[in-house]
């Protein structure tokens, strides 16, 4: 049975160890770098995780993010981002901050 991570505006993200965020440039994009090997992301999930630091707040996030890309549509952007976290919370890239 599947489970649903329900992601709240208030709770803050960081990446879950052993995963290592970070830019590389031989890959010229953000990455996820684990002992058994390596995510690239592409430029908006880099965007994304680069927010997950433990103190941003997935409302924050968003707003960041809205006003990063000059977004007109803010439910589009909170859309994306929610099935974005879903989905790196699903597979174990993040947690939440305790």
């Amino acid at each position: 049975m599947m489970t649903t991570t329900y992601i709240l505006p208030a709770s803050c993200y960081e990446i879950r160890p052993p995963f290592l965020f970070r830019w590389e440039d031989s890959q010229h994009a953000h990455v996820l770098l684990y002992p058994e090997g390596i995510v690239k992301l592409n430029a908006t999930g880099g965007e994304i995780l680069q927010r997950c630091d433990g103190k941003t707040s997935v409302a924050e996030l968003i707003d960041q993010l809205a006003l990063s890309y000059n977004a007109s549509d803010v439910d589009t952007i909170r859309n994306g981002v929610l099935n974005f976290l879903e989905v790196s919370h699903g597979k174990g890239w993040i947690r939440v901050k305790a």
